[in-house]
C-alpha cells in the first residue's frame, strides 16, 4: 500500500491515522521476514537509487534553486545539495546497512531459574517510527534503510526545503522494495507539507511508537515540547575540544582545524575550543584557524593570543554556530576545562587532546556526553565512522540509546520464558 493522498477536507489527524495504520500492518509483514530477505530488499533499493540518478538530481536542482531564492544559509544549502558523488554515497550507505548484522532476534542474555524455567531477553523491533526532518534529503534513504533492516516501519515527514528530492528518493526506494515483495507502506513519506501533520504525528500515541527529529534547534525543541510519543533526539551540538598542557602541538593544531573547518554545518563540528594556559603552542593553533577563514570569539586571555580574535559575548559559550565561527577560552588545567564543559556542553561530543594518558582517562570518565574522544576530531561523531552504517540520529539523552543511533538503537527487547509446566506456589 502506498501512502494515501490526503482526501479533500481530511484532517491532519485522520491522515496520520491512515498512514500509521498502513505502516503498522506493513511492520507485521517485516516482522516475519528473515535477515536475508531484508538484506535483498535493501540491495534492490540501493540499485533503484542509482538507476534513478537523473530524476533525483533534477529534483534536487529544483529544491536548491528554491532554497537560494528563499535565502537559505550556506550551511542549509550545503545540507540540501546533492551531486552524483553524494547520491552514490547515499546508495552505498543503503548497501552497507543491508550488509550489517541484523539485531532482531539476538539474545542479549539468558539464564535458567532454580525451578527449571529458562529466561532470555531477545531484541525485537520498536514498531512504527516517525522521522521528522528538515533539509537533508539523505535522511530519507538513511532512515528507510535503518528502519527496514531493524524490522521497523517508517513514517517520514521531510521539510519543504527538500520536498522534490525526498519524493524522488522515496519513489526509487519503494520501487526497489516492492520488487523484493516488501509492502510500500513499510516506508511511507507523508504526502503533504502541512505543518499541522507534524503536530498530529507528535500526538499519535498508540499509533506511532517513537519519533526521531532531525533538524535545527527550533524543530527539535518543538518535538520535545509537544510530543506525546517517546522521542529520540539531540537539541544542540555544542561540541568542545580541550587542548591539554601535554598535547602534541602539531597534533593539536591538526585536530582543532579539522574539528571546526572540515564541515562547519554538521552537529559534530567543534563549537568551543578550550586551550590550557600551560599549553605552549596556543598561538599557532588559533593562527591556523584564523588563517583558514574561521572567526574566533574569545575570552580576555584568548584575545591576547592574536589581535584578530574578537571578544566573546556571554551567549557565545552556549551557541551552536554551524558556521565558520568558534568560541575560544583559555582555562587553568583539567579541572577548569571539566567545569566549563559541564556548564556549557550539550552532551553531544567532547574531546581532549593530550599525550598524558591519566588525564585523558579522567576526561573520558568524567565528561557526561554521549560521545567523548581522546586525540581525535569531533567530526568523527557519525554512525558511519563508528562502523554502524548510516545513522538515524545522535541521541544525547540517558535512556534507551545514546550517541549515533543505528540498528541496535532501533530495537527494544522482550522476555521469552520457557517452562515445562511450572506453577508459582
Amino acid at each position: 500500500m502506498t501512502a494515501p493522498l490526503p482526501a479533500v477536507g481530511e484532517s491532519p489527524e485522520s491522515l496520520v491515522r491512515h498512514l500509521a495504520e498502513a505502516g503498522r500492518a506493513a511492520q507485521r509483514v517485516l516482522a516475519r521476514l528473515d535477515s536475508p530477505a531484508k538484506a535483498r530488499a535493501l540491495h534492490a533499493a540501493a540499485a533503484a537509487l542509482r538507476e534513478a540518478e537523473a530524476a533525483i538530481l533534477a529534483a534536487n536542482v529544483r529544491d536548491v534553486a528554491a532554497g537560494e531564492a528563499r535565502g537559505l544559509s550556506g550551511a542549509m544549502l550545503d545540507r540540501l545539495r546533492l551531486d552524483a558523488g553524494r547520491l552514490a554515497g547515499i546508495a552505498d550507505a543503503v548497501d552497507q546497512v543491508a550488509d550489517l548484522a541484523d539485531p532482531v532476534g539476538a539474545v542479549i542474555d539468558e539464564s535458567t531459574r532454580p525451578n527449571g524455567m529458562t529466561l532470555a531477553r531477545v531484541r525485537v523491533p520498536i514498531g512504527l517510527i516517525g522521522i521528522v526532518y528538515e533539509s537533508r534529503p539523505n535522511v530519507t534513504a538513511d532512515a528507510a534503510a535503518l528502519c527496514l533492516r531493524s524490522g521497523n516501519a517508517a513514517l517520514l515527514r521531510g521539510g519543504s526545503e527538500a520536498v522534490h528530492s525526498n519524493r524522488a528518493i522515496h519513489a526509487a526506494l519503494v520501487l526497489g522494495l516492492e520488487a523484493e515483495g516488501i509492502p510500500a507502506a513499510a516506508i511511507q513519506l507523508v504526502p503533504t507539507q502541512d505543518r499541522e501533520v507534524v503536530g498530529a504525528m507528535l500526538t499519535a500515541a498508540g499509533l506511532i511508537d517513537m519519533i526521531v527529529p532531525r533538524g535545527g534547534k527550533s524543530l527539535v525543541a518543538r518535538v520535545q515540547a509537544d510530543a506525546r510519543v517517546p522521542v529520540l533526539a539531540h537539541l544542540d551540538g555544542i561540541c568542545h575540544t580541550y587542548i591539554h598542557a601535554a598535547a602534541a602541538p602539531d597534533k593539536a593544531a591538526a585536530i582543532a582545524l579539522n574539528a571546526k573547518m572540515r564541515r562547519t554545518g554538521i552537529c559534530g563540528a567543534m563549537e568551543t575550543l578550550l586551550l590550557d594556559a600551560q599549553f605552549p603552542a596556543s598561538q599557532a593553533v588559533v593562527a591556523g584557524l584564523l588563517d583558514a577563514g574561521c572567526e574566533l570569539r574569545g575570552d580576555a586571555r584568548a584575545c591576547a593570543l592574536d589581535a584578530r580574535i574578537v571578544p566573546a559575548a556571554a551567549n557565545d559559550w552556549d551557541t551552536e554556530y554551524l558556521d565558520a565561527i568558534l568560541s575560544v577560552a583559555v582555562v587553568d588545567g583539567i579541572d577548569a576545562a571539566l567545569d566549563h564543559i559541564a556548564r556549557h556542553s550539550s552532551h553531544h561530543t567532547d574531546a581532549i587532546v593530550t599525550e598524558d594518558a591519566a588525564t585523558a582517562e579522567r576526561f573520558l570518565t568524567e565528561v557526561d556526553s554521549a560521545i567523548v574522544m581522546h586525540n581525535a576530531s569531533t567530526q568523527f561523531a557519525d554512525g558511519g565512522e563508528f562502523g554502524l552504517g548510516a545513522e538515524i540520529g545522535i541521541a544525547t539523552g540517558r535512556l534507551h540509546a545514546r550517541g549515533p543511533v543505528a540498528l541496535e538503537g532501533l530495537t527494544t527487547y522482550k522476555w521469552q520464558v520457557r517452562g515445562s509446566g511450572q506453577t508459582r506456589p
